[in-house]
């Protein structure tokens, strides 16, 4: 006999304990029991005649109100708060096998809503089941568990923006911890990818915060449903997943993946507000082949997506290694701080090149180029300082230092007329619109042309239509910087109303040499002329190049041919007696 007397058989030997009969089953009573103590309930939904059947204690769960709303799939159904999440139905077909006949597990949870006519308040379920297809893939019956939860993911009401999703970053982290120490230690390997929902920023745009969210929800619940019993999926951010692949020979990671991937990606997404066109991409690695710490695994993942997107959406790329990656995010980091940095110490200073009139070469006016003087002393120009800025979100920050200092030199220079770069961003912005206004106030905005980024693209073109108005209003003018590189029709253009155009250097550097950008060139002049829009030539290096864009009608010339830029604005000469 053991201590707590129960019998200890001998080594080798097995036992059963004759008190339980194999074929004994729990008693219904005692399964009710089980699952109120869960605060669960059981029931059966047929599609044939929508009919959903409940187990005794529903009416406990549920409440009665609810219940007689619930014996129904389309008034269960009416119940899910809008965006709560997934209903039961879009959770088995997501889980659905691919048109052929079966049965699939889902999961999901959502909020039930307040039935007509009561005061009863909202509750959170979690919805388990199995879903059973028929052989042409429809949904004919749910067998599940309905499940009280203490508490949801919040409801978003109205349009008052997104509600963070909370990442499971610190678990995926302790998970990765975990595995790596039973691989170095025992040997062996596992896989681990970042699986993130592509072009979140245009879902939001386009459908709403609700709709994004749902289809994050769907999306994790596909990625979930189609991952084997061994492996951990956990959110890494708002939109994008950790998956650790483990238990299977790695030479097979990557065909894993791209199933995943595909199957994932195989169907729209169907959420309250339709069906919506998303898809995943997939960055992953194999540890600690790869990598061989958990911060390493997520920064080389994170670089095998951003490799994967850059390739192709909807794909699935390895972690390859590039030895100036991390060098190049180091280097990025640093000149960020030094960015921040010049901004507070005051070492941002502005270089001004002139800007000439096509047939008399008098300069018309400066545009005012962005410097940098690091803390060594070296000087860096827009071409090393916008990237960093842009990745960093530090564009608006040195678009208002710009603004300023072209504002003080205008007030010291009585006759100087300068031009501004800033970017579409940055010309909704509230402090760039202060200093715009005070400069107005004192008589500058006549002496002001703002150059707006052709490049980047302008994501709502009638704000930007108004707030051309609005500057004009002020008395300025306004130029498309580097037309011809960037986004914006001529149809968008026209409507922009923009007082010149200014067309692209690459164009115009190579202009002599390449037919096919002096054809561009000369159309690029025509279509303006015919707007009736002033136009400005970048990087003009020789005569040669001059005299034909003058000759083709070009206002301005800007280049090497003209001056290169300055510390302060090149007069012109004293007219000639």
């Amino acid at each position: 006999m053991s201590e707590n007397g129960s019998p200890n058989p001998s080594a080798g030997q097995k036992t059963r304990s004759p008190e339980i009969g194999p074929t004994e089953e729990l008693p219904p009573e005692t399964v009710a029991d089980i699952l109120r103590g869960l605060e669960g309930v059981a029931y059966r939904w047929t599609l044939e005649d929508d009919r959903v059947t409940w187990s005794s204690c529903a009416a406990g769960l549920l409440g009665p109100e609810r219940l007689a709303w619930s014996l129904s799939g389309r008034d269960f159904a009416r119940l899910i708060a809008t965006g709560s999440g997934a209903s039961r139905f879009e959770a088995a077909h997501v889980a659905a096998p691919a048109h052929s006949p079966g049965a699939a597990r889902f999961e999901t949870s959502y909020c039930l809503d307040l039935p007509p006519d009561t005061e009863l308040g909202r509750l959170w379920v979690e919805d388990r089941g199995i879903g059973h297809f028929d052989a042409e893939g429809r949904l004919v019956r749910v067998d599940g568990l309905l499940r009280r939860l203490s508490s949801g993911r919040p409801v978003r009401d109205g349009a008052e923006g997104a509600l963070a999703v909370q990442p499971d970053r610190q678990r995926l982290a302790t998970l990765l911890e975990q595995n790596l120490v039973r691989v170095l230690g025992e040997g062996g390997e596992f896989g681990f990818a970042l699986i993130g929902l592509d072009h979140l920023g245009q879902l939001n745009d386009a459908y709403g915060f609700h709709t994004a969210d749902e289809v994050i929800d769907i999306m994790f619940m596909r990625l979930r449903a189609r991952i084997e019993p061994s492996d951990e999926l956990a959110r890494f951010s708002g939109s994008k997943f950790g998956l650790i692949v483990r238990g299977r020979p790695m030479d097979g990671f990557v065909g894993a993946l791209e199933q995943i991937v595909a199957s994932v990606n195989a169907t729209p997404p169907r959420t309250s507000a339709g069906a919506v066109a998303a898809s995943v991409t997939a960055g992953g690695l194999i540890a600690p082949r790869q990598a061989r710490s958990v911060e390493e695994i997520f920064a080389r993942a994170q670089d095998a997506l951003h490799s994967a997107r850059e390739a192709v959406r909807g794909g699935v790329e390895l972690y390859a290694p590039s030895f100036d990656r991390a060098a190049e995010r180091r280097a990025n980091l640093h000149f960020a701080d030094d960015i921040v940095s010049a901004l507070a110490d005051r070492r941002v200073s502005l270089a001004f090149q002139p800007i000439a009139e096509g047939k008399s070469r008098r300069i018309a006016f400066h545009e005012c180029l962005v410097r940098i003087t690091g803390r060594d002393g070296q000087v860096f120009d827009g071409a090393a300082i916008i990237p960093a800025a842009d990745r960093f979100g530090l564009t608006r920050l040195l678009d208002r230092r710009s603004l300023e200092l072209a504002l003080a030199a205008l007030t010291d220079d009585p006759e100087l007329r300068l031009s501004v770069n800033v970017s579409p961003a940055t010309i909704h912005d509230g402090v760039w619109l202060e200093l715009m206004e005070e400069g107005a106030q004192a008589g500058l905005a006549e002496r002001v042309i703002v150059e707006l980024t052709e490049s980047a693209t302008i994501a709502d073109i009638e704000a930007m239509r108004r707030r051309v108005h609005w500057l004009h209003s002020l008395g300025a003018q306004v130029a498309m910087d580097d037309f011809g590189a960037g986004y914006t029709s001529f149809r968008n253009l026209r409507r922009l109303d923009v007082d010149y155009l200014k067309i692209d250097g690459s164009f115009i550097c190579t202009m002599m040499q390449s037919a096919d950008d002096r054809h561009f060139v000369r159309s690029l002049l025509e279509l303006a002329g015919n707007l009736g829009i002033e136009t400005v030539a970048e990087w003009v290096i020789d005569e040669a190049t001059g005299r034909q864009l003058v000759d083709w009608g070009c206002t301005y010339l800007q280049g090497e041919l003209i001056g290169l830029a300055s510390e302060r604005p090149i007069p012109n000469p004293p007219p000639a007696n």
